[in-house]
């Protein structure tokens, strides 16, 4: 029996990454060493002043339901955190806990976009962004930026991209999967003239916290009184206190955008997870002391990871500024393989050879590159590199 399914789902792609990880996970289930440079995940545990307090949570039998836009004092220290990092006041109205980051992504496209608004995602891109455009009904309109220019969208290139059906530009910084961090200058006039076109900047912060080399500034910081309405924050715990599976994350926005978000996720998911929100408001208001130690070991990782990259004939890697990604251009290697070899080809190939998990640039809009995590460890790092630079020296 043939079940059809909505005309919308054809155009929609699995997650690679997500792909990835369960491939390297199934392959160690059966017992091979496997090396996973694959997910965006840090390999920290939660501090435990965070996990004490969830359990706390639910000794305290905070089990049932909240607000649908979560627990008024997680909204409120949301609030209040994000007005003391982008120097903009907020409160409550302002804030919408979703599970997980992507969630709000999610219902922010959902509540603005009607069937042929255009959407600009400057590629390399997160590899959700385009399919939930889609799934909106909207039109991912994909720009490739530029290795010169760091992978950062530049004003020219924005310009001929947009429309008058132009409804939002997303705006990635520390970016997923290059970890460029946008400079001040350049994000200043991308947000202005986005916001003086009447769209929105969606401000993807995730990674707001993992910042190496530069500086962190946000869209909402820069604009005036009269066009903070036309951002839109994404933010979360995941990445800044290794909480990924505690699916917890937030919008914030103008509070009629925020109204139209909470209606969504009244029908469908309800509130995120309870005692995970106590967790999360124990992130938000305790210490951060552990970050010092997590970035320093990020840094060193990093280098670790370029040093062995760069050693590969063939390889060649921007130097990420934030978050935990290296994006390696392998084109070269790609022309010795032979017709028709591409990225998909040599990540499955690498997987099957060195028993390594990285995941193809293609699933981030730019072929002919491979995305590695260094969100592993040292060790790792290094034993990972030894067995590509053998696999490469093969190839």
């Amino acid at each position: 029996m043939v079940i059809r399914m909505a005309a919308r789902m054809g155009g929609i792609k699995p997650s690679v990454t997500l792909g990835v990880v369960q491939k390297a996970a199934e392959l160690r289930a059966k017992g091979v060493d496997v090396l996973s440079f694959s997910a965006g995940e840090p390999d920290f545990p939660t501090p435990p002043h965070i996990v004490n307090a969830a359990k706390a949570a639910l000794d305290a039998g905070r089990t049932q339901y909240t607000p649908v836009p979560g627990i008024a004092a997680l909204r409120r220290a949301i609030a209040q955190r994000s007005a003391a990092v982008r120097g903009v006041d907020a409160d409550e109205s302002n804030v919408i806990v979703s599970s997980g980051a992507k969630h709000a992504l999610y219902e922010f496209f959902q509540a603005v976009l009607d069937p042929g608004d255009e959407v600009i995602v400057p590629a390399p891109y997160w590899v959700s962004y385009p399919d939930q455009v889609r799934l909106a009904g909207g039109e991912p309109v994909i720009v490739p930026t530029s290795a010169d220019n760091a992978y950062c969208l530049t004003p020219k290139e924005l310009e001929m991209a947009m429309s008058d059906r132009t409804k939002a530009v997303i705006l990635n910084s520390p970016n997923n999967p290059t970890g460029a961090v946008y400079p001040r200058e350049l994000l200043d006039e991308l947000t202005r003239m986005t916001v003086s076109a009447g769209a929105f900047v969606v401000a993807d912060e995730i990674y707001r916290d993992l910042v190496y080399e530069g500086e962190h500034v946000s869209p909402l910081s820069l604009v005036d009184e009269q066009h903070r309405d036309r951002v839109f924050v994404v933010d979360g715990v995941s990445k800044t206190y290794s909480m990924t599976g505690w699916r917890i994350g937030w919008g914030i926005g103008n509070a009629d955008l925020i109204k139209s978000m909470i209606k969504i996720q009244g029908q469908s998911t309800s509130n995120a997870t309870t005692f995970a929100q106590y967790g999360a408001l124990e992130a938000i208001n305790g210490p951060l002391s552990f970050l010092t130690d997590w970035k320093s070991q990020y840094v060193m990782r990093r280098d670790a990871m370029l040093s062995g990259l760069e050693s590969i004939p063939g390889v060649t890697c921007g130097r990420p500024q934030g978050a935990f990604y290296v994006l390696a251009d392998v084109t070269q290697t790609l022309s010795r393989m032979g017709p028709g070899a591409d990225d998909v080809a040599l990540a499955g190939l690498l997987i099957d050879r060195a028993r390594v998990a990285v995941v193809p640039g293609s699933a981030f809009g730019v072929g002919g590159h491979l995305r590695l995590s260094y969100a592993t460890s040292l060790e790792n790092i290094e034993r990972g590199m030894k067995r590509l630079a053998r696999v490469f020296g093969e190839l």
